[in-house]
This record gives C-alpha cells, sequence and structure tokens, in this order.
C-alpha cells in the first residue's frame, strides 16, 4: 500500500497504478469505510483512499478538534482491506493561505443538514473537488448513510461535469440496526441501547406510508416514538430522494430521512420508502 502525504508523491503513486477509485474518508474507519473500499475493489480497479479531517465542513461550535483521529489504526485497516494508495495531505495542501475558491452549493443542500448546519455542505462540496482534482477517480464511493451528503456531491459532479462516476454504497449496520458511524463510540452504555430506537422508527414509518398511512399522521407518530427512547430529534421527514424536497404524500423515489441528538452525539439515518 502506498502512502502518499505530498502532491509530488500522489501523482508518483497515480502515473504507478493508473485508473482509481477513491474512497474519501475523515478517518477513525469503521466496517462502514471498509464496504466502501470492497464495493471499489469490486469495480476491478486500484482503490485510493484519503484521510482529511475538514476543517470547512465544522461548525463553529461543532467538534472538529474532538473528531476521533487514528491514522495507525486505519492504515492497519485500510493495509488488511487491500487498498492500494492512501492520500493523506496536509492542511495547507489542502486550503493553503492565499486560497481564494470555494464550492457554493444550493438546491439539495439547501434544507436538513443544510439549514441545521449553514455552511456545511459547502465545506463538504469544496473538499471533495478538491480531492477529484487531486486524486483524479474515475469512480468515487460514498456511503448512503449520509444519504443528503451523497445528493449534494452527485449533483456538483452533474453540474460541473466532473468526469467521475459518484457510487452510492448502502448503510452498514449494527445487528440492531443502529447506523455505523465514527461518533458512535462516544455513545455511553446506556445510549447506545436507546440509539437503535431511531432506525426502528424509521422502518417503522416506511411500512406504514408504503402501506398507505397518512404521512403527517405517520411522521408525527415516528417523531414521538423517537423522543420517548430518549433521542431529540431534529427531523424526521419524507422527502424526495435526490432533491430531498418535503414530500407530505409518497411519490417514488422517496426517502425518510432524520437527524437526532443522543447525548453529545448527533446520529443520522434514513430509509427508502
Amino acid at each position: 500500500m502506498i502512502l502518499a502525504r505530498t502532491i509530488n508523491a500522489l501523482n508518483e503513486a497515480r502515473a504507478r497504478l493508473g485508473d482509481l477509485g477513491l474512497v474519501p474518508t475523515m478517518g477513525a474507519l469503521h466496517q462502514g469505510h471498509l464496504a466502501l473500499i470492497a464495493a471499489a475493489k469490486a469495480a476491478g480497479r486500484p482503490v485510493a483512499a484519503s484521510i482529511f479531517v475538514n476543517p470547512l465542513q465544522f461548525g463553529p461550535h461543532e467538534d472538529f478538534a474532538a473528531y476521533p483521529r487514528d491514522e495507525a489504526g486505519d492504515l492497519a485497516k485500510l493495509e488488511a482491506a487491500g487498498c492500494d494508495l492512501v492520500w493523506l495531505p496536509e492542511t495547507a495542501t489542502m486550503y493553503p493561505p492565499d486560497a481564494a475558491t470555494t464550492i457554493s452549493v444550493a438546491g439539495p443542500a439547501l434544507l436538513w443538514e443544510g439549514a441545521a448546519r449553514p455552511g456545511h455542505f459547502a465545506g463538504v462540496a469544496t473538499v471533495v473537488a478538491k480531492l477529484f482534482g487531486q486524486v483524479r477517480p474515475v469512480a468515487a464511493y460514498f456511503g448512503e448513510k449520509d444519504w443528503q451528503q451523497v445528493q449534494v456531491i452527485t449533483r456538483m459532479v452533474e453540474d460541473l461535469r466532473l468526469p467521475v462516476v459518484i457510487a452510492p454504497v448502502p448503510t452498514v449496520r449494527e445487528p440492531d440496526g443502529l447506523a455505523l458511524s465514527s461518533r458512535n463510540r462516544f455513545l455511553t452504555p446506556a445510549e447506545r441501547d436507546a440509539a437503535p430506537a431511531l432506525f426502528a422508527a424509521l422502518t417503522a414509518a416506511a411500512s406504514a406510508i408504503a402501506a398507505g398511512r397518512d404521512v403527517t399522521a405517520t411522521l408525527a407518530n415516528a417523531r414521538d416514538t423517537v423522543t420517548k427512547a430518549g433521542l431529540q430529534p431534529n427531523y424526521l421527514e419524507l422527502v424526495q430522494a435526490q432533491t430531498l424536497d418535503p414530500l407530505t404524500s409518497l411519490t417514488r423515489p422517496a426517502r425518510l430521512i432524520t437527524a437526532a441528538r443522543l447525548g453529545r452525539v448527533r446520529l443520522l439515518d434514513n430509509v427508502p420508502v
């Protein structure tokens, strides 16, 4: 496995490896990330992963400093998974002091996480565009757990005509349904016991809506269920799958999306309807 920490080293590795699949990450890797590596490898081309905790996507009161970092552990997991190249840029490489360009996003970036975390998706789009320009992958792999993020990146790629295929990969879950996340490690034992209620409420609501139940009443019941389980829902909504526009009746393709706070952790999840 090749480690590249400078643009020159990255370019040399690209010249050796040829066409690449890319898995962008912020490190603190878990089985969900490794599923992305496996999906990229299944395409039959060399796989690159990036590790960069992107300051631009964190708000002023968010957990950038506390975000988990474990480079040695991450590299061991990537090597065991058969990753061919790891791109480990410095902050100055990604954001030079004289940098004057960022990506502005609208459309699927405006609501939900976009409203709850102003500037977040501009930071995501900017760093992903930079990674695409640096690594120049043929395809890039993103987990569906961050459904809105996948739609924002897909829209950006389409709008800018970037020569990369966006490949979503299904959410990887614990046996009790909790979606894997690097932040799950911050849950206390009691919070971890409560956390699967979010996925359970989503799946119950998806079944009810698919069966023709009233959407507004079903969503209200799901929010109540989540609250009674000890979580604080930020939103739990039915949306059009690509645009993220809210729906009051079932129009396919549709997605149930949610974010809820549990202790110090903000859990995100979604399911198709």
